[in-house]
């Protein structure tokens, strides 16, 4: 539906009762429910981070806890996080700003790296260095990265093949080694160098079949691997999956690196699973795993740990506790997550750590500077739709409830260019302007439909096939001289709901739904939770702008206030 130029009320008039009654519904539950948000920034509770923060590992040197997770195809990735108390975090630095220069990478040539770049990472702390290594399908390659001062000096690398899947690598006696694989996991010896797998030194099977101690229907053969020394002995974390049941911790032991090692189940409890452990400087113990959470993502838990006739005893009385002896949680914003005005000094940093882009940016089609104050995508090609569309500004949502919004200026956009503010993943939502000739509509975008890879858990496809093309509903056509647009977008993850509601407002203060909610779904093509984005893109000529005044983020719905 169309409305005259330079009005509304036929949009407001005509906009369905159910429409009204399920948005003020959602609006109000969020209201509502901000009391127990705030409960929730307040108190010492699982999960340790309501957000996409998966593979995690974790190191304490001295009094400080560092964390590694995983970004797979974002740019800069392999983030690394930094804590005092293990339950508040923020994002240090990454260990890689461009991870490889190719076609995946880049998003061109039809090519893209959705669900893969890097995967599992495995975090050290070894005779005053600071090791991460990881592995990538993308480039073929085992990556470790190191550096003197994690806090301060960049990281340097060293690569080699093949790529190793979920290697953790680990220093003993003079040596380093990685252990990798799935279900039959291996040692190899490194290089003093690291530059490769040593020839002549250690190369074996070390467990033949890792996953054995949760059954023998396995769905998902035990990897992760996490290695550790305690007390003269060797212990190695792995998750696996029995079929019919849920993602379980599995735990080996043994005297030497090399074996025998013996195993057992660690915890099966709501598929919380994957991750290793770390003690505190005053003697307590936590193992640290994630959990498939939905829409939102991969989030951490935090699960008590004991010692008992050497072996480490997790949970309470076999269960992960919502409730735990840390101090209390501030928040995930500014550390995880954060607003951004787009202001900048001469001394900030382009963009604060917060954000990634989806792939390796195209540079000379973004800028900070060409108009202070605000943040410019250029288009510099045409795309046929967004997840085609370079220089994509991502931040992770939050749950239990989040809400992002922007402010758009589209007087530099061109006929065919199509900018705004999506939840980014396969079955991605997306709310914006569209230019059409003369004439500026606001549109929501969804991906198709009923996709393959969407609904499938375990299929693995990375191709942008022709069922990801999106679906756009013109909504509104603007006044002519409306140059600011603004869009909120709200994220609702309690119990799992996973549906996001799209607004926009031509003044900033009244704000109005649009288009259909989303079913949010986690997809193992993009295999991490949605994100908020920042977009623009040409569908039929390049050279187009979109400025972006700012975007803001709250962890309650309680702001999408309309009237």
């Amino acid at each position: 539906m169309r409305l005259a130029k330079g009005s509304t009320s036929a949009y407001r008039t005509s906009f369905s009762l159910m429409g009204w009654i399920t948005r003020i519904v959602a609006v109000g539950l969020a209201v509502f429910a901000v009391g127990d948000c705030r409960l929730w920034g307040e108190t010492d509770t699982n999960p340790m981070i309501h957000a996409d923060v998966p593979d995690i590992s974790m190191i304490r040197v001295g009094n400080t806890y560092y964390m590694s997770s995983t970004t797979m195809h974002m740019s800069p990735g392999l983030p690394i996080m930094k804590s005092t108390d293990l339950v508040n975090w923020k994002i240090l630095n990454y260990a890689h700003d461009r991870l490889a220069e190719n076609d995946a990478l880049n998003l061109e040539d039809g090519r893209n790296a959705y669900g893969q770049g890097t995967w599992a990472s495995s975090l050290r702390y070894h005779d005053g260095v600071y090791y991460v290594s990881t592995f990538s399908a993308t480039t073929g390659k085992t990556h470790i990265f190191y550096t003197n001062d994690i806090e301060r000096e960049p990281w340097q690398e060293k690569s080699f093949r093949p790529s190793l899947h979920d290697a953790s690598v680990f220093f003993d006696d003079g040596r380093a080694y990685m252990l990798w694989g799935a279900g039959r996991l291996r040692l190899v010896e490194l290089n003093e160098d690291l530059s490769g797998m040593k020839d002549g030194g250690t190369n074996k099977i070390v467990i033949e079949n890792a996953s054995e101690p949760a059954g023998t229907e396995i769905m998902l053969q035990a990897e992760g691997s996490q290695l550790f020394k305690h007390d003269g002995k060797y212990y190695l974390f792995n998750i696996t999956w029995p079929r019919g049941g849920m993602r379980s911790v599995v735990v080996h032991r043994a005297d030497q690196i090399t074996g025998p090692w013996e195993g057992r189940l660690a915890l099966q409890d709501q598929g919380i699973a994957q991750g290793g452990m770390i003690d505190t400087p005053d003697g307590k113990w936590f193992a640290y795993l994630f959990q498939d959470h939905g829409a939102v993502g991969r989030i951490p838990y935090l699960v008590p740990m004991d010692w008992h006739d050497g072996w480490p005893v997790l949970g309470t009385q076999g269960k992960v506790p919502m409730k735990l002896d840390l101090p209390a949680k501030h928040g995930l914003i500014p550390g995880i997550v954060g607003s951004d005005e787009f202001e900048r000094n001469e001394q900030d940093q382009p963009l604060p750590l917060v954000w990634q882009w989806n792939h390796n940016p195209d540079d000379a089609h973004w800028s900070l500077n060409q108009r202070p104050g605000f943040l410019r995508i250029q288009t510099g090609r045409v795309d046929e739709h967004l997840l085609q569309s370079r220089n994509t500004l991502t931040q992770r949502t939050i749950g239990p409830q989040c809400t992002g919004t922007i402010a758009l200026d589209v007087s530099g956009m061109k006929d065919g260019d199509v900018a705004g503010l999506c939840l980014l993943q396969k079955e991605y939502g997306a709310v914006g302007v569209r230019i059409s000739g003369e004439e500026k509509h606001l549109v929501t975008l969804k991906s198709s439909p009923g996709s393959r890879a969407g609904r499938n858990l375990f299929d693995r496809s990375r191709a942008l096939a022709p069922e990801s093309a999106q679906e756009n509903r013109e909504i509104v056509t603007l006044p002519q001289d409306q140059k600011i647009v603004h869009f909120r977008a709200v994220c609702d993850f309690r119990n799992r709901v996973d549906k996001a509601y799209f607004y926009y407002s031509l003044d900033g203060e009244t704000w109005m739904p649009i288009g259909d909610e989303l079913e949010m779904r986690y997809t193992l093509p993009h295999f991490m939770g949605y994100r908020f984005g920042l977009f623009n893109y040409a569908t039929k000529e390049a050279g187009g702008h979109a400025d972006f005044d700012f975007f803001r983020i709250h962890d309650t719905m309680s702001n999408s206030r309309r009237d």
